[in-house]
C-alpha cells in the first residue's frame, strides 16, 4: 500500500497549560457564534497517521455516524497530478487526487459506509466555489484534510486578502456547526488554526531571528498568516509533528511574538479531539500513543538581550492517551489508570545538546525535548536540568525546573508519562 511521503520540516507550535488539574477526568471569518447544543468537533492529528491507527480513524468515524459515516476528503494541501512526474504510477504518485483515493480507501477499510475525494485542489481552485462540489460537500456526515502544506489550502478555499469563505468551506463550516466532524492530519490538522497560523521554519532560526507575517520559500524561517487558516480551532495556536521535528522552540517563538498564551502542539500518528470548540465549553481529549504538548505562556515574558532573545516562564504540560483538558478554566485532567509519579531514579539527567532535534544534525533524534522533560521528572536527585541547541553562534540553552505546581504521572509505576506545568526557560548560551 502505498503511503504518502512524510512532508517537509515546515508547519509551526506548542501549547499552554494552568496548573490546576483533576486525576481520572482577532477574528479572521465573521461567522455567527454556533449553536452550542448542535456544534460539531474535531479530530486534529500530529500527523504520519499510520494505516493500523484503529482508535483515531475510529474516532472520526464514530463521530462521524458509525457504520453510517460519509466521509468527504479533502487533500488539496497536496500537489496537483500537473505537478507530479508519478501521476500515472498508483505505486508512487503523490497527488491531491491519488492520496483522496488512499484516505478514502482507509476510511472505508477502517468501517465508514462511504468515503469519496472532494475535488478542490490548486488546478481545480473554481470547483471549491461549484454548487455541485457544495452539494457533495452537503451529503457527508464528516470530513478529513490530508496533509501537505497549508498554504496550499489558504490559496483554494480562502478567498482574497480577507480569506473569505469559498462556498466549499462555508458549506463545510456550516456543516460543523450542525455537528458534523472535522479531522485533519499535519496541514489538514493545522489549517484549522486561527489568527497567526504558522506557514514555515525551524526552533533554532526561530529563536535567533524571530518571525515575520508571510510565507517564505526558505523553510527554516519562521513565517506566519496573521488572518490564520480556516479559524475552526481559536483557543491556541496549532504546531504539527512536534517532538519529531523538534518544534517546541518556534512554537513558543511565534506565541511570545504574535501576543498568543496558549499552543497545541500536537504529536505524530495522536489525535487532540475538540469538542464544542469554538464555545465557552470547549474541552479537548488527547488519543494515540504519544501525546499533545501544551504550552501556557500566561506568565511568560520574553526580551531581546545583548546575546540574544530570552524567554522566561513558560510553562510545558505534556498530555497523553485519556487526557482531558479544559480550554476555559486551563484544567487539565489526567485519565483514570495513571498516578502520581514518586521518583525513585537517583541518576542524573542525561547531558542533551540537540534539544530541538535539528535538521542539521545527522546523529539527532526525534523527541529530544520531551525526552529531557521526562527524565527530569522521573529523577529525585534533580528539579532543574539544562539542554542546549545543537547549533551555536549563539546557541541557546533552555531549562526545565520543577517549579510550584509540576506533576507529573505514571502509568507503569516508574516512567513519567503526563507532565503538568514544567516551567521552561530560554536564553542564549554564553
Amino acid at each position: 500500500m502505498r503511503v504518502p511521503p512524510r512532508p517537509a520540516r515546515r508547519t509551526v507550535l506548542a501549547c499552554g497549560l494552568a496548573v490546576a488539574l483533576l486525576t481520572g477526568a482577532s477574528a479572521a471569518h465573521a461567522e455567527p457564534r454556533p449553536d452550542r447544543a448542535r456544534t460539531g468537533s474535531l479530530v486534529l492529528i500530529g500527523g504520519a497517521l499510520k494505516e493500523n491507527n484503529t482508535q483515531v480513524y475510529g474516532e472520526i468515524i464514530k463521530r462521524a455516524g458509525g457504520p453510517t459515516a460519509r466521509i468527504g476528503v479533502i487533500t488539496a494541501a497536496s500537489v496537483p497530478e500537473s505537478q507530479d512526474p508519478n501521476a500515472d504510477d498508483p505505486d508512487l504518485c503523490s497527488n491531491s487526487a491519488c492520496n483522496g483515493a488512499y484516505y478514502a480507501g482507509l476510511f472505508e477499510r477502517h468501517g465508514a459506509a462511504d468515503a469519496q475525494w472532494i475535488p478542490v485542489d490548486i488546478d481545480h481552485v473554481a470547483e471549491a466555489d461549484s454548487d455541485a462540489v457544495v452539494a457533495q460537500v452537503e451529503s457527508m456526515t464528516g470530513f478529513f484534510f490530508g496533509g501537505g502544506d497549508q498554504y496550499r489550502y489558504v490559496t483554494t478555499l480562502l478567498r482574497g486578502d480577507r480569506h473569505q469563505d469559498s462556498k466549499v468551506l462555508a458549506a463545510i463550516r456550516a456543516k460543523l456547526a450542525r455537528g458534523a466532524v472535522v479531522a485533519g492530519s499535519s496541514a489538514g490538522a493545522q489549517i484549522a488554526s486561527g489568527p497567526d497560523m504558522v506557514t514555515g521554519g525551524e526552533s533554532y532560526e526561530a529563536l535567533r531571528d524571530g518571525s515575520a507575517p508571510g510565507y517564505f520559500e526558505d523553510p527554516t524561517r519562521l513565517g506566519y498568516l496573521p488572518r490564520g487558516g480556516f479559524g475552526f480551532l481559536r483557543s491556541g495556536l496549532v504546531d504539527t509533528h512536534t517532538g519529531a521535528y523538534g518544534r517546541e522552540g518556534r512554537a513558543l517563538r511565534l506565541a511570545s511574538d504574535t501576543g498568543h498564551d496558549r499552543v497545541y502542539a500536537l504529536e505524530e500518528n495522536t489525535a487532540l479531539v475538540v469538542d464544542r470548540p469554538g464555545t465557552d465549553r470547549e474541552h479537548v481529549t488527547v488519543l494515540g500513543p504519544n501525546g499533545v504538548a501544551v504550552l501556557d505562556l500566561r506568565d511568560a515574558r520574553a526580551h531581546d538581550s545583548a546575546h540574544g532573545w530570552v524567554l522566561r516562564r513558560a510553562r510545558y504540560s505534556y498530555l497523553t492517551d485519556g487526557d482531558q483538558y479544559d480550554a476555559r478554566t486551563w484544567t487539565p485532567r489526567v485519565a483514570p489508570g495513571k498516578q502520581l509519579l514518586n521518583p525513585a531514579v537517583a541518576t542524573p539527567v542525561p547531558a542533551n545538546d540537540d534539544v530541538f532535534s535539528s535538521a542539521s544534525n545527522p546523529d539527532g533524534t526525534a523527541y529530544s525535548f520531551r525526552t529531557t522533560a521526562r527524565a527530569l521528572a522521573s529523577t529525585r536527585t534533580q528539579d532543574r536540568a539544562t539542554a542546549t541547541t545543537f547549533e551555536s553562534g549563539p546557541g541557546f540553552a533552555v531549562t526545565f525546573t520543577k517549579a510550584p505546581g509540576f506533576a507529573a504521572f505514571t502509568d507503569d509505576g516508574t516512567t513519567a508519562r503526563t507532565l503538568v506545568s514544567l516551567r521552561i526557560d530560554i536564553a542564549p548560551r554564553r
